[in-house]
């Protein structure tokens, strides 16, 4: 898509947005209340998150294609990234957050990662502290299945999730769906329009995750400059599945990705219980090459085209990267669902993936408590299953071969909530591809000062 197309595509979001809200202002009735004085002014919050773990993993080894002296890369193995029992923090998170107006007033966003141990990709090498969320929001933006009062939008700008992503999280790891398509934010803009209580817009305009790989597991991987050179790995290369990888810089020069969806929300007043289905779909051109730092292979085209010259492609036909999805979020008094379908057209490559995820809040009654707190107040079992159906071979000789397999993974979690701001998780991950399993054991112990 031209950049002329998405700048009358901006003027369109924003005319849209103008009309909209002057529309919601000249309502007399169903106008929300006006914000108290201390709503109304400014208002700053600073919080922080900390996660240490134990994680096991299965030590797994896959012989790539046959040996070719004229494809050093096809001598290779695919490894579990990082095999054994491991104690390690993987996350330090610093949380900003700056509100003026109430709640159909302005927020600004800021989440800083100072360690971010498993988003590192292509290399464990890459950088450490990482800006993973950075926006400005104007308008409300309801959470999933949360009626409107009224119509209303909202437009945000900058680093910021993907609107069909399950954002309320259960468990520490990630569903096959989740990892493989919206687990990382992108840049750019987004609007949303509250067209009836129950019915709602979102439209988007980014610069787009490039396409790369990674282990569906915990850790992504050293696939980088040191894939000919295995000796120089700090980690295992993993079983890596096409994934959309992270932004790693700011760019709004090449073919940017549009996105839309349609959503129904049904509840009752006070949200005990509620639906939210959303239709979604993304389009964009994919770039020759995407940079990425640590990395000697390029991501979107230049992955799929595979960088060896030994190497034969996968079937590529074009250039277009197109998703179509549903998502869906159920609220049930305790019982919390999340579950999504993706299909998908990556340059001719279909795939398809769906996840389920159900996880159900027990409060327990109070027996024991330290500094005025109950200890154990609450515990909830969680499930998941996913699958990702890649339908297309890989070529006879390749490096990759984990690229074009099926994978199906069951992950079973506990979360029990020790205090007010901590909390220990469980987690056994079943994770199978093709003719071999990837499983892992995550233990994770989670401190958040909110």
């Amino acid at each position: 898509m031209s950049r002329s197309s998405i700048y009358w595509f901006a003027v369109l979001v924003m005319i849209c947005l103008g009309s909209m809200t002057g529309t919601v202002y000249a309502q007399e009735e169903g106008f929300e209340a006006p914000p108290s004085e201390a709503e109304a002014g400014f208002r700053f919050q600073i919080d922080f998150e900390v996660k240490a773990h134990f994680r096991s993993s299965e030590e797994v080894v896959v012989r790539t294609s046959r040996d070719d002296p004229d494809a050093p890369m096809l001598g290779l193995s695919l490894t579990t990234v990082d095999p054994g029992e491991h104690f390690e923090i993987s996350t330090a998170t610093l949380l900003a957050d700056a509100f003026w107006g109430g709640p159909s007033g302005t927020q600004a966003h800021l989440k800083l990662d100072l360690i971010d141990r498993y988003e590192r990709n292509p290399t464990s090498t890459d950088r450490e502290v990482d800006v993973d969320e950075l926006w400005l929001r104007f308008g409300r933006e309801h959470q999933p299945g949360e009626l409107a009062e009224q119509r209303g939008a909202y437009l945000k700008v900058g680093k910021f999730g993907h609107f069909e992503r399950q954002d309320e999280r259960h468990l520490e790891s990630y569903g096959l769906a989740s990892t493989t398509f919206n687990r990382l934010e992108d840049v750019g803009l987004e609007v949303g329009f509250d067209v009836h209580q129950n019915v709602y817009i979102k439209l988007s305009a980014t610069q787009g995750n490039p396409v790369f790989f990674r282990d569906p597991n915990a850790l992504a991987g050293d696939v980088g400059a040191s894939l000919l050179t295995p000796s120089t790995r700090q980690l295992g290369g993993g079983l890596g599945q096409i994934y959309d990888a992270e932004v790693e810089d700011f760019d709004l020069d090449g073919n940017l990705e549009l996105g839309a969806g349609l959503g129904l929300r049904f509840g009752d007043e006070v949200g005990n219980r509620a639906v939210d289905i959303l239709l979604w779909g993304y389009e964009r051109e994919l770039e020759p090459t995407v940079e990425l730092r640590g990395s000697s292979i390029g991501g979107d085209l230049e992955l799929l085209l595979g960088p060896d010259p030994g190497s034969q492609p996968l079937a590529v036909t074009d250039d277009r990267k197109r998703e179509l999805g549903v998502s869906i979020w159920l609220y049930w008094d305790a019982l919390s669902c999340f579950g999504q379908y993706v299909d998908s057209d990556l340059a001719g490559l279909p795939r398809r993936a769906f996840e389920v995820e159900a996880a159900y809040l027990f409060e327990l009654p109070y027996r024991w408590q330290a500094a005025g707190q109950q200890l154990l107040p609450s515990i909830a079992p969680v499930v998941r299953y996913s699958r990702l159906f890649n339908d297309f071979e890989h070529p006879p000789v390749t490096a990759l071969p984990s690229l074009a397999w099926d994978w199906y993974k069951l992950d079973l979690g506990l979360r029990a909530e020790l205090i007010e701001g901590l909390d220990l998780t469980f987690e056994y991950a079943f994770n199978h591809g093709y003719l071999t399993d990837n499983n892992e054991t995550l233990v994770t112990l989670r401190w958040a000062q909110r």
